[in-house]
């Protein structure tokens, strides 16, 4: 038994049977094949949407890029899905997006630009055999000029009607659940694997139960000294 299995064992001695099958069913279901970025988002419901989106579809790391607007959640909107899905932030540092994409790369992201302004590929034939990080720019202006430069791909959601563009939120769910949906027919290894989902599991049981953190500190240490 490894240190991880030990301590989800003895958090699942404490959480209730509904909460364990919650999180086995859930993150077994996870993703990080896929990940959101959005830069410069400056509607609030938007973005705390976009939130809930990711939850919803299994996707658990959403990059948020600040450049003028800071990222807020709306409660009410995001409906709790902040406590499952794991932001990571871009802010108060010069060239937040370049830093966003260059700690993507390293993870072995490729980058993709969305964009209504493209033929290279759609939702529907967009190469998914490697892990994708989706880029959505403001609502108004799209991505940046330096975002769309060091993209990898770029791809747009195909339209049929005079306006331009989905609302973002709206897009970001047409493109996962049709990149979602493609990779549950493919052969591509995307899903946590065993450990991720172990790990995760013991983050989310951190993050129910009061003292949480300091739980699994004492749980890590008792395994050590057995």
């Amino acid at each position: 038994m490894t240190q991880d299995e030990f301590v989800l064992k003895e958090f699942y001695d404490i959480i209730t049977p509904n909460k364990i099958n919650l999180f086995d069913r859930i993150a077994a279901d996870r993703t990080r094949h896929l990940t959101i970025a959005l830069e410069n988002i400056y509607q609030e419901h938007n973005a705390s949407a976009v939130l809930r989106t990711c939850d919803c579809f299994g996707i658990q790391d959403l990059q948020v890029i600040e450049k003028d607007n800071h990222y807020q959640i709306q409660r009410d909107i995001a409906l709790g899905s902040g406590r499952w899905v794991d932001i990571h932030n871009y802010s108060d540092e010069v060239g937040p997006t370049e830093k966003c994409i260059s700690a993507l790369k390293k993870q072995g992201y490729q980058i993709v630009a969305t964009t209504p302004h493209t033929d290279a590929y759609t939702v529907h034939d967009l190469p998914i055999d490697k892990p994708l990080a989706f880029f959505f720019g403001t609502e108004r202006k799209g991505l940046s000029e330096e975002m769309m430069q060091a993209a990898d791909l770029h791809v747009r959601i195909p339209m049929y009607g005079f306006t331009e563009s989905f609302n973002i939120s709206v897009s970001v769910a047409i493109l996962l659940q049709t990149i979602r949906q493609r990779l549950e027919v493919s052969q591509h290894t995307w899903k946590l694997s065993e450990a991720e989902q172990i790990a995760l599991k013991i983050q989310w049981c951190e993050k129910i139960l009061n003292g949480g953190e300091a739980l699994s500190k004492e749980f890590r240490a008792r395994f050590q000294k057995d």
